[in-house]
C-alpha cells in the first residue's frame, strides 16, 4: 500500500482543479459542473466549495448537479445495483458541461455518464475533470481535460480515494 496524495496534497490538488476550471471560464452562466454519483460527487462538492469560497459571484452563476449512471452502465446486467440520486434540475442544452469523477480507469464510467447526460439536453461541450488518471489502463478513447494527478499502475492494483480520511492510496 502506498499513499498517492496526503490530506494536504489532496486539498492543494482540489484547489488547483477549481482554479483551472475557472481559468477556462469566459461566461460562468454557460458552465455546468456535474459530479458522477457516488464518488465523483465528493470531488465535485469540494471543487464547488472552493469556487464558492474564492469567487462567490462566479459560483452563483454556475449550475451544479449530480448524476447517477447506474442504469447506463454496460456492466449492470450482471447483478442488481442500488441507484443513487440524480440531482439535475436544469437543462444542459447548449451549456459547457464539466463532468467530475474521482478516478479515471477504463473509461466506462465516463461513457455511461455521457449517455446519461443526453437525457438533460445536448450540451455545447463536455469536459472531464478527474482527481486521479490511471492513464495506461483505458479501454475507451477517453482522456481528462483537468487532472489532479496522473499515475502509472498495473491492472491488479487498485486506487482508492478515502474521502473520510482525506487521502488517496494505491494498493
Amino acid at each position: 500500500m502506498r499513499t498517492i496524495l496526503t490530506k494536504e496534497q489532496l486539498d492543494i490538488t482540489i484547489k488547483r482543479l477549481a482554479s483551472q476550471i475557472l481559468e477556462n471560464v469566459s461566461d460562468a452562466g454557460d458552465i455546468v459542473i456535474i459530479g458522477v454519483q457516488p464518488r465523483g460527487a465528493y470531488l465535485s462538492d469540494r471543487i464547488m466549495n472552493d469556487i464558492r469560497k474564492a469567487f462567490p459571484e462566479v459560483a452563483d452563476k454556475i449550475k451544479y448537479g449530480k448524476l447517477d449512471i447506474t442504469f447506463y452502465r454496460d456492466d449492470v446486467r450482471d447483478e442488481l445495483h442500488t441507484a443513487n440520486k440524480t440531482d439535475i434540475l436544469f437543462s444542459i442544452e447548449n451549456k459547457n458541461v464539466i463532468l467530475v469523477d474521482d478516478v479515471l480507469y477504463k473509461g466506462r464510467t465516463v461513457r455511461a455518464a455521457l449517455d446519461a447526460l443526453l437525457d438533460f439536453g445536448r450540451p455545447n461541450k463536455v469536459e472531464l475533470c478527474v482527481l486521479i488518471d490511471r492513464r495506461f489502463s483505458r479501454e475507451l478513447p477517453i482522456q481528462p481535460d483537468y487532472c489532479g494527478k496522473a499515475i502509472d499502475s498495473i491492472m491488479s492494483q487498485k486506487v482508492k480515494v478515502e474521502w473520510d480520511k482525506e487521502e488517496v492510496i494505491l494498493y
